[in-house]
């Protein structure tokens, strides 16, 4: 049974690949735009069956398709990847010094007879109270532009990092060990 990751992230694939998944990857381009009023949570789990519907339906042959969205969330405010430096900028202030969540949505679909698996991961994250001068360096690094909540924990943000709480691999993109323990439900083996 072939395993497809349905996303271009860099950073799911590298989850997988260093937890030892043989899989393949293809494209899963939606609109990731919120609805009004979308809840963060109902946000990414609707993203993540998108995602794992369009390439479920472009396979053919048994398959087990993973779809994963992941956003960052304060107050109820959604922090999607930033659509320029001064929107990386105001997200930067606003998370600096504050705890905020990050959701990640996973769905898994088994092929052909379409049996999912889907769920909702969230961890806290605890930043650290960021001066304008950090910020400005951590923007000219780049890092932060393709980032929900314009950064990335594993990268040069995690220095500005004291605290988690949950799944460290939620908070790169991919809770691990959740989709394994779903991998197993629907009956997928590395054999």
């Amino acid at each position: 049974m072939k395993l497809i990751l349905a996303s271009a992230s860099t950073r799911r694939a590298e989850i997988l690949h260093a937890a030892g998944f043989s899989f393949s990857i293809l494209s899963s381009a939606i609109d990731e735009t919120p609805y009004p009023s979308e809840s963060a949570h109902d946000l990414v789990k609707r993203l993540a069956v998108a995602k794992a519907e369009l390439v479920a339906a472009r396979t053919a042959g048994p398959a087990i398709v993973i779809g994963a969205d992941t956003e960052v969330t304060l107050e109820g405010h959604i922090f999607g990847k930033p659509r320029s430096t001064d929107d990386a900028r105001h997200m930067l202030e606003k998370l600096s010094g504050r705890t905020h969540a990050v959701v990640t949505g996973v769905a898994l679909i088994r092929l052909p007879d379409a049996d999912r698996r889907t769920f909702v991961e969230s961890t806290l994250v605890q930043f650290a109270q960021l001066s304008p001068e950090e910020i400005t360096r951590y923007l000219a690094t780049g890092e932060p532009h393709d980032k929900a909540g314009a950064y990335a924990i594993q990268g040069r943000a995690g220095r500005y990092i004291p605290r988690i709480e949950g799944d460290y691999f939620n908070v790169v993109g991919l809770p691990l060990a959740h989709v394994t323990q779903a991998l197993a439900e629907l009956g997928w083996s590395e054999d």
